[in-house]
């Protein structure tokens, strides 16, 4: 196998959670590019529909999948039906996050932090579950969970959301060690600061901006295509042998 075939993904079905913009939608993209069939799941129906027609548009594959994260229901009906289509999916990317607050942990209601917690760390865990048991049994697999480098190096107002990643990179390593004999790979994809519409706020303060970027060895942000490539080599043959691993991509933040 040559090393373009490595990182080929063809024959792959993906389902990635929050996957109509941001950095989810620049991972579905690239993965429908290198030939996998996506599986298109966001909470908004017609942000889905549209992403589904855009990445057909472009010659690759995809369905819709509408899934609201922090709904365990949700998750149930949405596992069911893969189950009654038939349909496998060889790499599931927990990409749908929240953060709904900034500000100290002191300052955070439970509502919030409650919030945080089912869509960063509940959606995961019970997708996770669900659909590891299935790879597991076809001993194939792969799970990314993608987290952020504040879950290593938390920052100023962003508790709660670290808080929560933080728990999604030990969600991954135990996973990685309980799904790993069959072999099911699980490993994190840790982004820094990334221009998306999540971020907005962090990118409208200069102050703020200006701190993280001071931070940053790159001394800038990164796109979303940034991010993508680097879970395509998690999710491709060219990572095989990683698992339990946090990539971090945050231009040298964290060091």
């Amino acid at each position: 196998m040559s090393i373009a075939e490595k990182f080929s993904l063809k024959g792959k079905r993906a389902l990635i959670t929050g996957s109509t913009r941001g950095i989810g939608r620049a991972i579905a993209d690239a993965f429908a590019e290198c030939g996998a069939e996506v599986l298109v799941s966001s909470r908004k129906a017609e942000a889905v529909e549209a992403t589904v027609a855009a990445i057909r548009a472009a010659g690759g594959l995809a369905r819709e999948f509408p899934l609201h994260v922090g709904s365990s229901q949700g998750i149930e009906s949405l596992v069911r039906q893969l189950d009654d289509e038939g349909l496998e999916v060889d790499i599931l990317v927990n990409n749908a996050a929240t953060n709904p607050i900034y500000g100290s942990l002191a300052d955070t209601e439970l509502s919030a932090w409650n919030k945080i917690l089912e869509v960063n760390l509940t959606g995961p865990f019970l997708l996770s579950n669900a659909l590891g048991q299935r790879m597991s049994a076809r001993g194939r697999g792969c799970i990314i969970n993608v987290t952020s480098a504040g879950a290593l190096k938390p920052g100023d107002g962003l508790g709660a959301y670290c808080v929560s990643k933080a728990a999604l990179i030990t969600l991954t390593r135990v996973l990685a060690k309980e799904l790993g004999p069959q072999r099911v790979r699980v490993n994190a994809l840790a982004c820094g600061l990334v221009e998306t519409d999540m971020s907005s706020t962090l990118f409208a303060n200069k102050k703020i901006y200006d701190d993280i970027v001071g931070q940053c060895a790159l001394g800038r942000h990164a796109l979303p295509e940034e991010m993508a490539t680097a879970a395509v080599f998690l999710a491709s043959e060219a990572g095989s042998y990683v698992n339990g691993e946090v990539l971090i991509a945050d231009g040298g933040t964290v060091i």
